[in-house]
């Protein structure tokens, strides 16, 4: 990662304010007929997004936001005619392309600054953190983990256990996803207008709001989104239906793994691709690469961490996955890290494209965090696969130890038919001898075997009615009855066997967690998707440090030389605040020696050669009769830009020398 940032370029999402016109904090000479914002990259706002409000905090704009027609994106706003003069207050709110709703505020001064009353409309440059806010994140939270049970957990018993298809547990698991992913989509398309708009709760049902939001790119992706998960609904059925039969007949099977594989794979694909084509990676440089990069990198989460919950189902609620199933599972989450790492080596070039991102910004110090938790969780894994591997060993000994008693005939009708049904290989792999290798794969899914049917030998006498006799149908009932309780027993005694086995317990400890430790991975994902990204943040701190420099006096030292005696020496002239508007000059004279030297009269002439404005004569008088330190009264400086200050001294009645220097104001 550190090299890849070494070369990265910046990109672009969290659009940012990058100027505006007039310039925040500038001071002009008279009202504009339009307020114009510009923008980091591509935003979309509504009328009413861009608010200019008065010095008495009343609204001057006509609420209607356009486009401007330039080489930036820029946005702007008219104003009312005859505004009066004072400091103006401008709030914007926008969403930008990569889905994240901004805001900001600036002001500016019409003829000199003034008080003002205008409160900034929930002021920040991102939305404030409110009940819609909390909620909107939440189902983002929620939409993530649904995703990752409904995709992870499917691959799970299609690739690593295709014969456990019936087992109830992962039904669930799968089933879980697909509702909670659905119920945050849902709920993230009610709330889109009132968590980029009105941020009220109320207009989660706002049908004009509702349209707006479809129209737009999120919505769009919500939207998809929930008619992909309607087809998903479809293939799950088919999963844990027809392919769960194992009355089936293997080349039937084998079809509909097959069509499940591929129909499910292509939905899989396009829900991660609602997420990709409108968030962070639809926007910057290489969007048409970085959307599926993306696609592959929620493709791999899915697949590590929802196979992970499959697995911790059925270590603690069964069937117990065998050897087999857990080291390929080992194998697909092994690959899926392959491929994490290299997706998101190319996302942290893109989103935070230089060293000192990574740890001066709060997405850099997210990422890391996040780093931090996929080794941890790698870590732990490679314990598991150790667990697996003796897991492995122990099972394999066992059944060597077993072998001989294979060849040993079972009983038939032992315990007076009560264990009817039970096969030898049954009853070796359940109770057989004292050590038992552990469970038939999915013998707790298996239904209750019922006592065996009597041969007609064995018919019970019947009253003369032809019923049978009350004594024995009660007999008859109590049998099935004890083979019931049987059955609970031994289900009971296997499940604390593999509770007493320690490879077993200890696998089970370690996915446990694996499993903790990924919930808080993917809340600090979660984190990540709403944090505006490291170059982004860098780039908006460049800009408020550059803008804090400017915003100082602008001093410039000029050398004279009057051609008279005492008449050399160097003349420092600053200007106070440098911006457009009010401004004081002040001049300090020196001599060679760089004491002060004093001149008879000091004169400056302001112009501005790019508008043929000037010049603006500014007359000074001593400070304090001190005849090498003049200053002026407030100079209007109307506009920013590079001025020409022609700076006249005099030191004697005849000795006169005029020197020009270029300023800039801003």
């Amino acid at each position: 990662m550190l090299t890849v940032l070494g070369t990265a370029a910046p990109a672009s999402a969290h659009a940012v304010q990058t100027d505006s016109t007039p310039a925040e904090g500038s001071v002009v000479s008279s009202a504009p007929r339009e307020v114009t914002v510009t923008f980091s990259e591509e935003v979309s706002m509504s009328d009413g997004s861009i608010r200019v409000l008065g010095p008495d905090g009343k609204p001057v704009d006509d609420g209607k936001v356009r486009v401007v027609k330039s080489a930036k994106v820029e946005r702007g706003v008219g104003l009312k005619s005859d505004v009066p003069d004072g400091t103006y207050t401008v709030a914007w709110k926008a969403v930008s392309a990569d889905s994240h709703p901004v805001g900001g505020a600036f002001t500016f001064s019409v003829g000199a600054p003034s008080k003002t009353t205008a409160q900034i409309p929930g002021g920040g440059e991102d939305s404030g953190v409110g009940l819609i806010d909390v909620l909107y994140q939440s189902s983002r939270y929620a939409a993530y983990a649904g995703f990752i049970l409904l995709v992870g957990g499917a691959a799970f018993v299609m690739v690593c256990w295709p014969r456990n298809a019936s087992a109830r547990r992962l039904q669930r698991l799968v089933v879980t996803g697909w509702l909670t992913l659905t119920a945050a989509t849902l709920l993230m398309l009610l709330l889109r207008n009132s968590y980029t708009g009105t941020g009220q709760l109320s207009s989660m049902f706002d049908l004009a709001g509702l349209k707006a939001v479809l129209q737009s790119k999120p919505g769009a992706a919500l939207a998809s989104r929930l008619l992909l998960l309607g087809t998903s609904a479809v293939i799950i059925s088919v999963l844990f239906g027809s392919y769960g039969n194992r009355e089936k007949d293997v080349e039937e099977r084998r079809d509909l793994a097959l069509g499940l594989r591929l129909g499910g794979g292509a939905v899989a694909v396009g829900i991660a691709a609602t997420w990709a084509m409108s968030e962070h990676a639809s926007t910057g440089v290489q969007a048409e690469l970085a959307m599926p990069v993306d696609v592959l990198h929620l493709l791999a989460v899915a697949m590590w961490l929802g196979g992970l919950a499959a697995v911790l189902t059925a270590l603690h609620w069964g069937p117990f996955p065998t050897p087999a199933t857990v080291r390929r599972f080992s194998q697909t989450a092994f690959a899926s890290v392959l491929v994490l790492t290299a997706t998101g080596l190319y996302q942290s070039w893109r989103q935070l494209g230089s060293f000192t991102a990574l740890t001066g910004t709060s997405y850099g110090q997210l990422l890391m965090v996040k780093v931090g938790l996929v080794v941890l969780l790698v870590g732990i894994a490679s314990i598991s696969r150790s667990w697996v591997a003796q897991l492995g060993e122990a099972k394999d000994g066992a059944a060597d130890a077993e072998a001989p008693a294979v060849r040993e005939p079972a009983a038939v009708g032992a315990n007076g038919g009560g264990g009817g049904g039970r096969s030898a290989s049954a009853t070796e792999s359940g109770s057989g001898s004292g050590s038992s290798p552990g469970p038939v794969e999915g013998a707790e899914d298996e239904p209750e075997a019922e006592p065996s049917a009597r041969t007609a030998d064995e018919e019970p006498d019947k009253a003369p009615d032809g019923e049978p006799d009350e004594a024995e149908a009660d007999s008859t009932a109590r049998a099935g009855q004890l083979a019931r309780q049987r059955k609970a027993v031994e289900k009971e005694r296997r499940r604390k066997e593999r509770e007493a086995d320690p490879h077993r317990a200890g696998l089970r400890r370690s996915v446990l967690a694996e499993a903790a430790i990924a919930v808080v991975l993917l809340g600090v994902t979660t984190g990540l998707t709403n944090t505006e990204p490291g170059r982004t943040a860098e780039l908006t701190q460049a800009g408020s440090e550059a803008k804090a420099d400017r915003l100082g006096p602008v001093k410039k030292v000029i050398p004279f030389d009057t051609g008279g005696k005492g008449g050399k020496g160097t003349a420092e002239l600053w200007i106070t605040p440098g911006q457009s508007g009010g401004n004081s000059l002040r001049v300090m004279t020196k001599g060679p020696d760089g004491k002060p030297l004093d001149a008879s009269e000091v004169l400056v002439a302001l112009t501005l050669p790019s508008r043929d404005l000037g010049p603006i004569s500014v007359t000074f008088e001593p400070i304090n009769d001190n005849k090498s330190r003049w200053r002026s009264q407030v100079v209007q400086v109307p506009l920013a830009g590079k001025w020409k200050a022609a700076v006249t001294l005099r030191t004697s009645d005849i000795d006169q020398v005029t020197e020009s220097r270029t300023v800039r104001i801003d």
